[in-house]
């Protein structure tokens, strides 16, 4: 199929160049779609970690590109404990507060405790927006609720990725169950209607895996300039299967996966031609017994111990590997 539009030929380029491509991104809904992942998972602080969350509480970021200048909402699907989908133990008794943030300090690319990495640290930073706490409430059931409206304006400019950065606690604030839930930023408070240009990341993500055999989830962390390793820590695997990394340039590299309640880590080196792009992390269930209702917690970091983001629409689009490349093997770091 020939890419005869110019927006397409523009698009390329940027891939080719590795630059940031903002006004081409479309991560409207958390997770995106082709992350192929039901839903993101909070528990109650008074949950076992052994159940696969490591803090109680999730940070993502909304980017908001800055020639968007309507109003808009972030949408929160299921934000009550109890009923269909969430996670009981015992009797639902968890209350989840989700709470919305702009100005200065939520960008955390200049402020990296806003990222919401390590315990102690002031996640919660910027302009509360918007703030609601939600029980085991029938009425918020398998439905839509919807902050906002919010002005653009009202945001953490960021000049590097030309957008304003908003961000979304999740935060078990009582009780031991698993709350689960989804995001969508929207032009509508009734409906879903995308952001264009917008894109959604996190720092640290917990995720629920399906319960199926064949299915698949990936995540999409996007490698920058400069990188030369990454370490990947994956926490409550519960040895789920393989957890497969794959780009351009990689085949499918195995990485180390992580029993119930503990963590486990893997460097993977990084190729010159693989900076400015995403890799595509999936997550392969065991086959023969089902293991149901797997949490887990992965992050990423680079060789000089910063960050990196997951991106709910890949950069550049989902990493296609090329097979005229060589396989890169590599041993596992405990």
């Amino acid at each position: 199929m020939k890419l005869n539009k110019p927006k397409y030929r523009i698009l390329i380029l940027l891939v080719l160049l590795g630059l940031p491509i903002a006004v081409r991104l479309y991560g409207q809904a958390v997770p995106g779609k082709d992350e192929n992942i039901p839903f993101l998972v909070t528990f109650g602080k008074l949950g076992r970690t052994s159940w696969g969350d490591n803090d109680f509480n999730q940070v993502f970021f909304f980017a908001i590109p800055k020639d968007f200048k309507q109003q808009f909402f972030i949408r929160v699907f299921d934000p009550d404990c109890g009923g269909e989908h969430d996670e009981i133990q015992g009797d639902f008794n968890t209350k989840t507060m989700f709470s919305v943030y702009g100005g200065k300090g939520v960008d955390p690319e200049v402020n990296e405790e806003s990222r919401g990495l390590e315990k102690g640290l002031n996640f919660k930073s910027g302009n509360l927006l918007a703030s609601k706490v939600f029980g085991n409430e029938a009425r918020y059931d398998n439905k839509f609720y919807s902050f906002g409206p919010f002005n653009p304006a009202e945001g953490d400019f960021n000049a590097r990725w030309n957008s304003y950065f908003f961000k979304i606690v999740c935060e078990g604030v009582a009780g031991d169950d698993g709350n689960l839930y989804r995001y969508f930023l929207s032009r509508d408070a009734n409906n879903n209607l995308a952001v264009e240009g917008a894109n959604a990341f996190t720092y640290s993500y917990t995720f629920r895996m399906w319960n199926d055999f064949k299915s698949v989830a990936h995540i999409y962390p996007y490698v920058d300039t400069g990188i030369v390793y990454i370490k990947q820590r994956n926490f409550d695997w519960d040895k789920d299967g393989k957890i497969l990394v794959v780009s351009r340039y990689k085949q499918g590299i195995d990485v180390q996966t992580s029993n119930e309640d503990d963590w486990a880590e893997t460097r993977i080196p990084i190729e010159s031609a693989e900076e400015g792009s995403s890799l595509d992390f999936q997550f392969h269930k065991r086959q023969g017994e089902l293991v149901k209702n797997n949490n887990v917690v992965v992050t990423l970091e680079n060789q000089r111990g910063d960050a990196l983001k997951f991106y709910s629409s890949p950069i550049g689009g989902v990493p296609v590997y090329q097979p005229k490349t060589n396989i890169i093997k590599i041993s596992p770091k405990k």
